[in-house]
């Protein structure tokens, strides 16, 4: 190889070296400093807009996360009440049963017939309490002076927007198979009050104010209770089957989460490891490409000695 003035050749190619170094050197840095080896789309344009579109799944997924964590809430809130309610139905029933020992007075059947409609307003404030964000799956019609929505609650289950319903307690089947006359008090609905009626229920009242107790009476009575509780156990058991089905549903969203957000990392982090190293060596590299450069630019200076 000629030595020219004018022309530098390994000069050249010490500085394309030098460049491609410094460049491989930078993005390399890149990758430590960020902690991924595809932070935009120039770093890889296919990895970049996969990763995309699976870090939107994955912000989807959190929102139905977040609407079965709702939907777990309001369930989990009926389902106490209904238990509640359960535990009240049981006392009335024991009243009821006891009525068979008090026939022939007829104070103790008054004074019956106003604990069972004492325990019939605690049905009541238990179901309107049953209220998480303005929904109430125990009431049957909307209560405006409650602020209480009674509807069935809808929720997302998956990132296609399928949907699942909870039946309210209007929805259901009553205890003969038959339908529930939708009202906005639970003890109405249940068959144990009348409708507009403060203060008088269905099981006692016709019995009590008579002062006098037939066997027929005393079984219709009964049997007007435990269709009640047979009701609120069937509304209690599909209450149960969607509690474990928004729970399967939330360990599979979870699972979803966890999948997509392994799925980014494995398109878009780095392997800090092998970073580490490429680092070490780019920055000897460089090194080594600078001091090339530097005796490459040196050649000139030796013509000078062929004129001397």
């Amino acid at each position: 190889m000629s030595l020219s003035i004018n022309t530098n050749t390994s000069s050249m190619v010490a500085l394309e070296t030098l460049n491609a170094t410094q460049s491989q050197l930078s993005a390399t840095e890149n990758a430590v400093s960020t902690g991924k080896k595809v932070a935009n789309a120039s770093d890889g344009p296919a990895s970049f807009g996969i990763a995309s579109q699976m870090n939107g799944n994955i912000s989807g997924q959190s929102a139905v996360n977040d609407g079965l964590s709702y939907a777990s809430s309001v369930v989990s809130s009926t389902n106490t009440a209904s238990n509640q309610i359960l535990s009240v139905l049981a006392e009335i029933q024991n009243a009821v049963t006891s009525i068979g020992n008090n026939s022939g007075s007829k104070t103790s059947l008054s004074q019956i017939n106003d604990e069972i409609n004492g325990y019939l307003g605690q049905i009541d404030t238990i179901a309107n309490g049953a209220t998480t964000n303005g929904v109430n799956l125990l009431a049957g019609k909307t209560d405006t002076t409650l602020a209480i929505t009674a509807s069935s609650l809808q929720y997302v289950t998956g990132l296609q927007g399928s949907l699942a319903t909870v039946t309210n307690f209007s929805g259901i089947t009553n205890s003969t198979g038959g339908s529930i006359t939708a009202d906005a008090s639970l003890s109405v609905m249940l068959g144990l009050a009348k409708t507009g009626a403060a203060g008088t229920n269905t099981v006692t009242g016709t019995i009590t104010t008579a002062g006098t107790l037939s066997q027929s009476q005393l079984q219709s009575a009964i049997s007007t209770i435990q269709a009640a509780i047979t009701t609120m156990t069937n509304f209690t058991s599909q209450l149960g089957n969607n509690t474990k089905q928004i729970a399967n549903l939330t360990t599979f969203g979870q699972s979803v989460s966890d999948n997509l957000t392994t799925g980014v990392g494995a398109l878009t982090d780095a392997d800090m490891s092998a970073e580490s190293a490429k680092l070490t060596s780019l920055q000897t590299k460089q090194s080594l490409a600078i001091k090339s450069l530097s005796i490459a630019n040196g050649q000139s200076q030796n013509i000078l000695s062929l004129f001397q």
